[in-house]
C-alpha cells in the first residue's frame, strides 16, 4: 500500500440507548461517514477526535470517555486514489444528548441508524464494511 496516498484519522463509533448509530454527511457530499478526522501533527487520535467531536458536533467529550475499538481501513469515500486508515474509538451517549446534537463546521447533516438496517443510505466503504458489522449492535 503507498503511504504517500494514507489518509490517518480517528472516528468515532457513537451510539445512543437505543443502539442506533450517528453518521454523518459533509457539505457537497451524499455519502455518510463515521464523524472525526484527520489527526494535526502530534496529535494523538483520541485527542483528535475531541477536537473533531467538539468542532463538527459540538460535543464535550473527555479523551477516558472514548472505548478503544480497534482500527480498519478501506478506499476514502471522499479522495479519490487514497486509502483511510482509522482509529475506532466508540461512545455511548444518552438519548437526550444524542437528539441535542447539532451540525456545525463542515458536516451538512447527521443521521441515526439502525446498524442492523441502514437502508438504502449511502454510506461511505469505511462505515459500511468495517463499523456496520463489527461494531453495529441491532436492535
Amino acid at each position: 500500500m503507498n503511504h504517500s496516498l494514507m489518509i490517518v484519522i480517528a472516528a468515532a463509533v457513537i451510539t445512543r440507548e437505543d443502539g442506533c448509530l450517528l453518521l454523518v454527511r459533509k457539505h457537497g457530499s451524499d455519502i455518510f461517514i463515521q464523524p472525526g478526522g484527520k489527526l494535526e501533527v502530534g496529535e494523538h487520535p483520541r485527542q483528535a477526535l475531541c477536537r473533531e467531536l467538539q468542532e463538527e458536533l459540538g460535543l464535550n467529550v473527555a479523551e477516558q470517555d472514548l472505548t478503544p475499538l480497534g482500527q480498519g481501513s478501506a478506499p476514502a469515500a471522499h479522495e479519490a486514489g487514497h486509502t483511510v486508515r482509522a482509529e475506532f474509538f466508540g461512545l455511548q451517549l444518552p438519548q437526550a444528548l444524542a437528539e441535542g446534537l447539532q451540525v456545525a463546521a463542515e458536516l451538512a447533516e447527521l443521521r441515526w441508524i439502525d446498524p442492523a438496517q441502514p437502508g438504502d443510505l449511502p454510506i461511505a466503504a469505511l462505515s459500511r464494511d468495517f463499523v456496520l458489522p463489527h461494531f453495529g449492535s441491532p436492535r
